[in-house]
């Protein structure tokens, strides 16, 4: 069995040094609100690398087990198998005052938080651990990040896929090879205050029918509704506020919770009882009606305009697409990308620059980026050279780097730079990542059925601000089309559960995306970083943001933003519509304003 042995004792090193529980768990399916666990498997640990003990059993989900050609489970094996509310508070005992580590964290964390919530009880979780967000700050040379690939770089042995208590053992080896390689490199640990943001009582309600007709714009004194206007109602109803919402639907109109400048009508009985709504509505000029003229109205609805339908996205070859070398306007169509150039002097170096000023720095990285590599925000396995700048010898980074033996260089070798290392320690998979320039463009090719694009956020802990990184799903007028398209940490998920917002660590956050499940009228997913207090993007420094088809895979693209000094909020990346095509841009557009005048621009209310 591998373990997180006594040869890694980190008892004496506090920034390591914890109680852990290595957690894996097989389920119904991917949507803990809705699947159930069918088998867990529970390891423990203390500081010293030593076990401390360890749990494991099927469990009985009272449902169909999903898919058994994955983790082979069916129906017949887990009967008679307990229940989980039989062994929750086994489970809980292991769990208690320990820090909770699994590979993708959160899902296995999601899963238990409503297991303990559909038993009563509490998940004594107070942090949690995930493999994968460590080992993409340690960036091992490895292909992608799957358990497999993790399990065959670091030597240790996988006999059983998808079988909680074997995935749970390797789980251990990999842990155990990922926090030495932590250790060697000084990084911090990703460590995710529970219970996170998306525990049960945020859970997304049901989803909601999604509009299939355009906004029309304000109604005007004495003209019909059309289908698409967008409607809210305020205050007490003569009728059942659910059946004036459910004729509202069947007409053809799109009812949300709150007012913008975009509603077409507000319905209120009481227009003087200046609810926020209410306020809002006069604000912004919306016209109210009452319950009587609204349903007179609602009786001869006009035909709307629909959204547009859109084919399928066909699939593509694979291979690295090319992306646009310059910054385009947020409204207008990028140019087609020109061949790709030869190859440039960086190759597949990854260059950490450190010191100098914000600008200086900010223009170092793009000069990397521009020499053909790749700029790093953190060291890493990955990284090959640093960059020095007039300060950089004080940062606490540069004791780490020299006893890693790592080239350093002065600010003029990004003018003549050495040709690329042949021992460059970035795996055989990382050429195919495209290094994009704030603005560039790629296409994105067509993913195998369920598959969903995970857009990740990343930054370096140079300020104790905090930063949010949140998400639209706009329409044709780049509004979206009910305040569920706001993904926040307030609601982290959208109603149909395309979009969604996870925390991978302090600081890395990340939208998964899934393009086959969007309703028609999206069109663009905007996807922005806002931070929390009086600090800017200048005292964050750059952020690193990277596109991959699924969790665990490979990066397609990445991007290094920075360059920003005052901005509070700041537009990391698009995933926009083109006929049938989908395309990614690397935006990097700072605005001095909080989040709050974002969110309005998009056509919600902030209460």
């Amino acid at each position: 069995m591998t373990t997180v042995s006594a040869a890694l004792d980190v008892s004496c090193l506090p920034d390591y040094a914890h109680n852990w529980a290595l957690v894996d768990v097989e389920t119904s399916g991917l949507i803990a609100r809705r699947d159930r666990v069918l088998s867990i498997a529970v390891l423990t640990f203390g500081p010293d690398g030593a076990p401390t003990g360890d749990f494991t059993t099927l469990v009985n989900p009272g449902c169909d087990p999903g898919p058994v050609h994955i983790h082979g489970l069916t129906a017949e094996r887990l009967h008679g198998a307990p229940t989980f509310d039989q062994v929750a508070e086994r489970i809980g005992a292991l769990l208690q005052d320990r820090v909770l580590v699994a590979h993708n964290a959160q899902f296995d964390y999601d899963f238990l938080a409503h297991e303990f919530a559909r038993a009563g009880l509490h998940l004594p979780v107070a942090r949690r651990l995930c493999t994968l967000a460590l080992n993409r700050r340690v960036e091992p040379p490895t292909a992608d990040l799957s358990l497999a690939s993790l399990a065959a770089h670091y030597g240790v042995p996988q006999t059983r896929a998808h079988d909680a208590l074997d995935d749970t053992r390797v789980l251990a080896g990999i842990f155990r090879a990922s926090l030495a390689e932590a250790v060697r490199l000084d990084l911090q640990l990703p460590l995710v205050s529970c219970p996170p943001r998306q525990d049960p009582r945020f859970a997304p309600k049901l989803p909601k029918t999604p509009c299939a007709y355009r906004n029309p714009g304000p109604l005007k004194p004495g003209n019909p509704l059309v289908q698409g206007m967008k409607i809210a109602v305020t205050g007490e109803t003569e009728i059942a506020r659910i059946e004036l919402v459910a004729r509202s639907v069947a007409s053809g109109l799109n009812v949300m919770t709150s007012v913008s400048r975009h509603t077409s009508v507000l319905v209120a009985n009481d227009a003087n009882a200046l609810s926020a709504k209410a306020r809002r509505a006069v604000a912004e000029g919306v016209t109210v009606l009452d319950e009587d003229a609204f349903l007179a109205l609602l009786a001869d609805v006009r035909p709307g305009t629909p959204h547009e339908k859109h084919a399928p996205q066909a699939p593509v070859a694979a291979q690295p697409p090319a992306a646009t070398a310059a910054a385009v306007p947020r409204q207008a169509e990028p140019r087609q990308a020109e061949p790709r150039p030869a190859p440039k002097p960086f190759g597949r170096r990854r260059v950490l620059v450190l010191g100098g000023t914000h600008e200086e720095a900010a223009a170092s990285r793009a000069r990397v980026v521009e020499m053909g590599g790749a700029a790093a925000i953190n060291l890493s396995a990955s990284v090959t050279d640093i960059v020095l700048l007039p300060g950089g010898e004080s940062d606490r980074r540069m004791a780490r780097v020299t006893s890693l033996g790592l080239p350093v260089h002065d600010p003029a070798w990004l003018g003549t730079p050495a040709p690329e290392p042949v021992d460059s320690p970035l795996g055989a998979g990382a050429s195919t990542t495209e290094v994009l320039p704030r603005g560039g463009v790629l296409d994105l090719p067509a993913l195998p059925t369920a598959g969903r694009w995970h857009l990740g956020a990343s930054w370096a802990r140079q300020t104790d601000c905090e930063i949010d990184v949140v998400a639209f799903v706009l329409d044709e007028d780049e509004q979206v089309s009910c305040d569920e398209d706001f993904v926040f940490y307030g609601a982290p998920e959208s109603p149909d559960g395309a979009v969604r917002l996870l925390c991978d660590g302090p600081t890395e956050q990340s939208i998964t995306i899934d393009l086959a499940t969007l309703p028609p009228a999206a069109r663009r997913i905007a996807i922005a970083a806002a931070i929390d207090g009086t600090a800017t993007f200048g005292d964050v420094g750059a952020v690193q943001i990277s596109l991959t088809p699924g969790n665990d895979a490979q990066a397609t693209a990445q991007a290094a933003l920075d360059g920003t000094t005052s901005e509070r909020t700041l537009l990391l990346a698009e995933i926009y519509r083109r006929g049938a095509q989908w395309r990614f841009r690397a935006v990097g557009q700072g605005y001095d304003h909080g989040l709050e005048a974002l969110v309005r621009g998009y056509g919600i209310e902030v209460a």
